[in-house]
């Protein structure tokens, strides 16, 4: 039995890359069976600048051949140091350089067309022989990773296995979940901001500032230890998700949604109609889940909070 075999589908990236290492070296055969002196990787570069009778600058081979500019200028400056290319100022913008076939490959270019036409139906005959439609099956591919990467779907499949390990409890007096409640905020705030004297006044005491306020301070359990919290802060007749902290290893389980949901719902046990919170736009996969969960950007009263730029917004009825 193979390693691809034995492995699956899981190790499809490393079958592809064998592939395509397969296809560059036959690539490099056929060159040679042409009589060109010319590297594989070349191609799309030389493609479109054949099709092209002003020249392209970097950037733009860049973006038709969907290559990243570093790429594509190592390509660029390799091939014009074989002689297949030339690179010259823009007479209209001095910044940019154009890059044309040289003479050298306009001579070619009749040849290297014939190779193109024996490449293409050398190709076409191979697929035809295959049981499945490869080129059209990759394009699907791509378009389902355009549509929802890899990572998103791998980290599904993460969250899930993680997902009966996780446990939302009310915050236990006693149990050390008070401390825990601020130890976990503190990490957050001092990783991105500066601890404020509003934090500390919650965080000291957060029974009875929170909980006998009439609000709620939910703790997240994994596998039996406390590895996230957040806080549903009932004052002057609003409702406030607020100290939503998920440690560092616990990460990525989906703990930071858990919570909010939990917190949203404990609202609306409340008779909450809307529960609003305070956060900074540098926190971008704060502010996603945010919006995954509903809220929506606000206008409001001036927070208490110097580290707070945005105010968000949910409506429960």
């Amino acid at each position: 039995m193979s390693f691809f075999e034995q492995v699956g589908t899981m190790a499809i990236g490393s079958r592809l890359r064998r592939l395509s290492a397969v296809f560059t070296d036959e690539a490099r055969r056929i060159y040679s069976l042409y009589d060109f002196d010319f590297d594989p990787r070349w191609f799309p570069v030389f493609y479109v600048l054949s099709h092209s009778e002003e020249g392209l600058s970097t950037t733009e081979i860049a973006q038709q051949i969907e290559h990243s500019h570093a790429s594509v200028s190592q390509i660029v400056k390799a091939m014009c140091a074989a002689g297949w290319m030339s690179s010259e100022r823009d007479a209209r913008d001095a910044r940019v350089n154009v890059i044309r076939l040289s003479e050298k490959s306009e001579a070619l270019l009749p040849r290297l067309r014939e190779q193109y036409e024996d490449v293409g139906q050398a190709v076409d005959e191979m697929l035809a022989e295959a049981h499945s439609d490869l080129w059209h099956a990759l394009g699907e591919v791509e378009h389902l990773l355009e549509e929802k990467p890899l990572y998103s779907r791998v980290k599904e499949k993460y969250r899930a296995r993680a997902l009966p390990d996780i446990e939302i409890v009310d915050l236990r007096p006693g149990s050390g979940d008070a401390e825990a409640f601020k130890d976990l905020n503190m990490d957050w705030i001092r990783g991105y901001f500066v601890v404020e004297e509003t934090d500390l006044y919650q965080l000291d005491h957060p029974e009875e500032v929170i909980i006998e306020a009439g609000g709620h301070i939910l703790m997240a359990l994994y596998k039996g230890e406390v590895v996230g919290t957040c806080a549903l802060i009932h004052e002057h007749g609003q409702w406030e998700l607020a100290k939503m902290a998920v440690g560092d290893r616990a990460r990525g389980k989906g703990i930071g949604e858990l919570l909010g949901r939990a917190v949203i719902e404990r609202a609306r046990e409340c008779g909450a109609s809307s529960v609003f919170l305070e956060s900074n736009t540098i926190l971008k996969p704060a502010i996603a889940l945010y919006r995954k969960l509903g809220f929506k950007r606000v206008t409001g009263p001036p927070s208490p909070y110097e580290r707070s730029n945005i105010r968000m917004e949910l409506k429960l009825t």
